[in-house]
């Protein structure tokens, strides 16, 4: 399999591992609505912003959906997308050192994009996909990065979004679209959403309620075999007699008239042909033609028609799925600028919200699914989310990390505002965000933990880091004990006056009165205690006996 390689590649790839933990620090003046609604608004590094969210959120993202400079090199935008920024390039001096200086745009742009994209795999679902928008500079090498962040087997497509209105340039071939390449974290585990293209006519059979097709299929695969229809099998008309057709090419084939009196055989006809579901005919045939279940849990039956043909009929069941990978009619940059300067907010090159929301039904069904977006710009995933969540009654929520300050504070947080408010042509559902910012690291420069870290901040780490995955429920310091994972139970000591947790209650070190004392996870509870403090006066052999490992902090975190 070929390997994509590029200057700065070596100092890159385990970076993602080495960006600290800091904190999220909400503020109050800038959250809008609900605050209980579940929906993030964060502004800061996005490296950074998806580590420290990580603890919280790791496995849990349903659909990510991403548009990252596309590295065109233009000046003036109002989201610089050019990998020469001040941002990007005081980021790559600090990581990559001098080899910096060597870099070609496309290694910059790929040493940007990397540790990102390494990170934003640890959010996914079992069953999430990745969307991310790019155009023909960066298409190539995006996708082969993908490819090596999530395997090539993880591939689910390429849709190409024409961009009807975006064909005013000096270019000398006009490019008029853009590409989503989609990557699932388990391909096997993908499930399309319930959506049509918009395109596909009224008139589509997609929009019957029922499928039905013939299951007449002669070729290579189809060998002609006799299929038995008894006596009592279904037509699909009342009355009549089904003459075998002399034509060559005409199938299936019998030998005798086929006679049907009140919709059914009147006795038994063997007709051959290649079939495409003749096991499943059987079932039908076997179960005394009453409706069968299909392997996606379709209500299934046959029929024969007046012509011989049998046929297959399916009963649709919730929503149809019909998703192309030609995007056409989801609305214009043009379009979705003058939308937003109706909000008196000014972004060039703003996603319509049309698109970003077919694509969030189109890869994830699910109505109350976790969406991120790690690049969010003008904030049109949030704005699509709700939209969403208005249309169809859904519980859907976003997380929105957005670098600049100047951006989130001027276009992204007042657009999403709008939406919340129902300014923005809604269809006026009750919602709101928390406006986050990023605060200190959890450990200083020493290593130590952070004098300003409260319990819950430090648990919430120490579980994730122990069990790679979120910690259950916010733990307050009421209990050393923060969960429960898989045969472990994650016990934390550690308390002081900045916690507003007094050491006497859960203590900082462990002894033996400590450890007797450890709150039980349950009766039916076998596996290992892990308890986490910054001391141990218990002998080894003691803490085996008793099923506890003991691992102190700061310096047994994995992670720091």
């Amino acid at each position: 399999m070929p390997v994509l390689d590029w200057l700065g590649k070596k100092a890159v790839v385990n970076h993602h591992k080495d960006v600290p933990y800091r904190l999220l620090h909400c503020d109050k003046t800038k959250s809008v609505g609900d605050p209980e609604a579940g929906n993030l608004l964060v502004q800061g590094d996005n490296l950074e912003a998806l580590k420290a969210l990580l603890p919280y959120y790791a496995g849990k993202v349903n659909c990510i959906y991403i548009d990252p400079p596309y590295n065109t090199g233009n000046e003036g935008w109002v989201y610089n997308d050019n990998v020469n920024s001040l941002e990007i390039a005081a980021w790559l001096g600090r990581t990559v050192g001098k080899e910096m200086e060597d870099l070609s745009r496309h290694d910059k742009w790929l040493c940007m994009m990397y540790p990102r994209l390494r990170i934003l795999y640890d959010f996914l679902a079992e069953d999430g996909v990745l969307a991310c928008s790019i155009n023909d500079k960066e298409y190539p090498r995006l996708t082969m990065l993908l490819e090596t962040v999530f395997g090539t087997n993880n591939f689910l497509g390429c849709f190409i979004w024409v961009n009807e209105g975006n064909i005013d340039n000096q270019s000398r071939i006009k490019t008029n679209h853009e590409y989503v390449v989609v990557f699932g974290k388990h391909e096997a585990d993908f499930l399309p959403g319930g959506v049509i293209d918009p395109n596909i006519e009224d008139s589509s059979k997609l929009l019957n309620s029922k499928i039905r097709n013939t299951i007449v299929k002669n070729g290579p695969r189809n060998p002609v075999s006799d299929l038995v229809l008894p006596a009592g099998f279904p037509a699909n008309f009342k009355e009549g007699t089904i003459v075998p057709s002399k034509a060559d090419d005409f199938w299936p084939k019998f030998d005798q008239p086929i006679v049907v009196k009140h919709g059914k055989l009147v006795s038994e006809a063997r007709v051959r042909s290649g079939w495409s579901s003749k096991s499943q005919c059987e079932l039908y045939i076997a179960a005394g033609f009453h409706d069968i279940i299909d392997r996606k849990g379709l209500r299934t039956r046959f029929d024969i028609t007046a012509s011989g043909a049998v046929f297959i009929e399916k009963d649709r069941s919730g929503e149809q799925s019909h998703v192309l990978t030609v995007l056409t009619g989801l609305g214009t940059v043009q379009e979705a600028a003058a939308n937003l300067q109706k909000l008196g907010v000014q972004f060039d090159y703003p996603k319509p919200v049309r698109l970003i929301s077919y694509l969030i039904k189109a890869l994830c069904p699910d109505r109350d699914a976790l969406v991120l977006d790690s690049f969010a710009g003008s904030g049109t995933t949030g704005h699509a989310v709700l939209d969403l969540n208005a249309q169809d009654g859904g519980t859907r929520k976003f997380i929105l990390v957005e670098m600049d300050q100047s951006i989130s504070k001027s276009v992204t947080r007042p657009r999403l505002k709008a939406v919340v408010k129902g300014d923005a042509g809604t269809l006026g559902r009750e919602s709101g965000f928390r406006f986050c910012t990023l605060g200190e690291s959890l450990f200083d420069a020493a290593g130590d933990v952070n004098s300003i870290v409260t319990f819950a901040d430090l648990a919430a780490h120490v579980f994730f880091c122990d069990t790679g995955s979120p910690i259950p429920s916010r733990a307050d310091g009421t209990t050393s004990l923060i969960g429960t994972f898989q045969g472990r139970t994650i016990y934390l000591l550690y308390s002081s006056a900045s916690m507003g947790v007094p050491a006497a209650r859960v203590g900082n070190v462990l002894t033996a009165g400590v450890l007797k004392a450890l709150p039980s996870p349950g009766r039916d509870f076998i596996g290992t205690r892990v308890v986490y403090g910054e001391g141990c006066t218990v002998p080894d052999d003691r803490l085996a006996s008793a099923g506890v490992v003991f691992r102190q902090v700061p310096y047994q975190i994995e992670g720091i």
